[in-house]
Parts: C-alpha cells; sequence; structure tokens
C-alpha cells in the first residue's frame, strides 16, 4: 500500500509558499476562494445503502373483508457490494422494469415501430389517467401496456400480476386491429375517390431483388460456361466440334431450313 497523495489538499498552503519564495509574482485569485471554502478532509468514502424494492399491492383480509394496501418485497435482500464495486453508483430498479421486459420479449416487433426519443417527459403520470389504455396525446405502444398493467396490479384487488397483464394485453390487441381496420378503409376510400399512392418499401425491395436476381442468373450462366470450356480442354474432349455442330442445328431450325444428316460410314471389323 502506497502513501495518501494529499498534493490536492494542500494546493493553497503550496500557492503562499510559492508567492512568499518568490517563485509566482502574485497569488492567484481562487486562493481566498479556496481558504473560505476548504475541499472536504474526507478520505473514506461510505458505503451507498442497498435500498429493497417493494411493491404496492391491494389485498382483502379474509376475517374482516377489508381491502388494505400491503406493500411487500419484490426482491430478496441485496447483500452489500465487494470493495472493487464500492465506487460504482447504485444500480436503480424499478417495478416496470421487469413488466416491460416481459412485453417487449412476447411482442418483439413492437420495437421495430417508429418512436420520437422525446415522447415521454417522466411525468406523464400528471397527465395520463391508466383507468384506461388509450390516453389522449399519446401513441398506443408497449409503455401503454406496461403503465396499465401496473395501474391494475396497484389499483384491482387480489390481482396477479399475470391477470393483469391478459387484460391490459386484450385491450391492447384490441385498439390495434381498430387501427389497422381504419387504415384499410381509409386507403379504400382513397383510392375509391381517384388517389395513387406509390409504390410501398416492399415492393420496391421485392423489384431490386427481383433485378438482382436475374443479374446473377447471368453471371452463373457465364461461369458454368467457362468451368465447363476449362474442364473439356484438361479431358481432351472434342467438345467444341460438338458445340459448333449443335449451334449450326439449331440455327437451321429456327430459320425453318430442312436439315439433313448424312449418315455416318460404319467401320467394318477387321
Amino acid at each position: 500500500m502506497g502513501k495518501l497523495n494529499l498534493t490536492a489538499l494542500r494546493v493553497r498552503q503550496t500557492a503562499i509558499n510559492q508567492a512568499a519564495a518568490g517563485k509566482i509574482k502574485r497569488l492567484p485569485q481562487w486562493v481566498d476562494v479556496v481558504g473560505d471554502i476548504p475541499p472536504a478532509q474526507v478520505l473514506v468514502r461510505n458505503q451507498a445503502p442497498q435500498h429493497q424494492l417493494f411493491r404496492q399491492r391491494i389485498k382483502t383480509d379474509r376475517e374482516t373483508g377489508k381491502q388494505n394496501v400491503v406493500f411487500q418485497a419484490q426482491e430478496k435482500r441485496v447483500k452489500p457490494k465487494k470493495a472493487s464495486r464500492l465506487f460504482q453508483p447504485v444500480e436503480m430498479r424499478f417495478e416496470e422494469d421487469q413488466l416491460r421486459k416481459e412485453f417487449y420479449r412476447d411482442h418483439p416487433w413492437e420495437l421495430a415501430r417508429p418512436r420520437v426519443l422525446v415522447e415521454t417527459s417522466g411525468k406523464d403520470f400528471e397527465k395520463h389517467n391508466w383507468r384506461r389504455i388509450q390516453q389522449p396525446g399519446k401513441k398506443l405502444d408497449g409503455e401503454s401496456v406496461v403503465q396499465r398493467q401496473l395501474w391494475l396490479l396497484n389499483n384491482v384487488p387480489d390481482i396477479t400480476k399475470t391477470e393483469a397483464y391478459d387484460i391490459a394485453r386484450r385491450e391492447f390487441y384490441r385498439l390495434r386491429l381498430q387501427e389497422d381496420i381504419e387504415r384499410r378503409v381509409a386507403a379504400e376510400e382513397a383510392e375509391a375517390t381517384g388517389a395513387e399512392f406509390q409504390p410501398r418499401m416492399l415492393d420496391l425491395g421485392m423489384e431490386l431483388e427481383n433485378e438482382e436476381f436475374e443479374r446473377w442468373k447471368e453471371w452463373a450462366q457465364m461461369e458454368a460456361q467457362l468451368l465447363n470450356q476449362k474442364a473439356a480442354s484438361f479431358s481432351g474432349a472434342p467438345e467444341s466440334a460438338d458445340s459448333e455442330d449443335a449451334a449450326v442445328l439449331d440455327e437451321g431450325v429456327e430459320e425453318g431450313a430442312t436439315v439433313t444428316a448424312e449418315p455416318t460410314p460404319r467401320r467394318s471389323a477387321l
């Protein structure tokens, strides 16, 4: 273990000593300020407290039948961090994180929908009432399902996480289907009144893919022809003459000419 470096704590005294010795002409302007507000003298950092995450639930008492608010620990108590992780910030956890993770795990394509990064301000609870999943001024997305499920868990007595998830998901599916129907009807009405839509991105992608496939097919035919010629040259087979005869026959058939094949003389066996 090395010695503690206290140079930063003694910076004011060092500046005064240098001015007295004549190394610097005048004292810096911050000398008086550092003297009035000295730096902290604590050299040991206290360990940050590990807060346990609690969740609010409404339970019905079996004996009295009354509904009471119960705070339950969501996770087990976290052990203190090791000395190597002492200076790292404490991890912040919320109940919405687990609900959000489960929803996007079941609906990964919801992450592909375009979103604006400034849609949420952190104070949505002041202008949104999650008694219903559809909120004025807010686009329907996975966050709506998460907030709706959390509201059901905190306000509906004796409801489980699975039941709240099914209710919020059912409402989400119904609104998504309604949006698709409205979009389809609007497109049909526009086409009926003479509107012409440009090709979709999917159609443009398929067209580019078809062009690339045709280009690749031509290249593959040329490569196959070159490979056949190389193989014929190595094997010594008279492929060139046969190919020329076949080409002449094909041209004659295409032009409508009468092609007669001369009989091949047979060799007599000795």
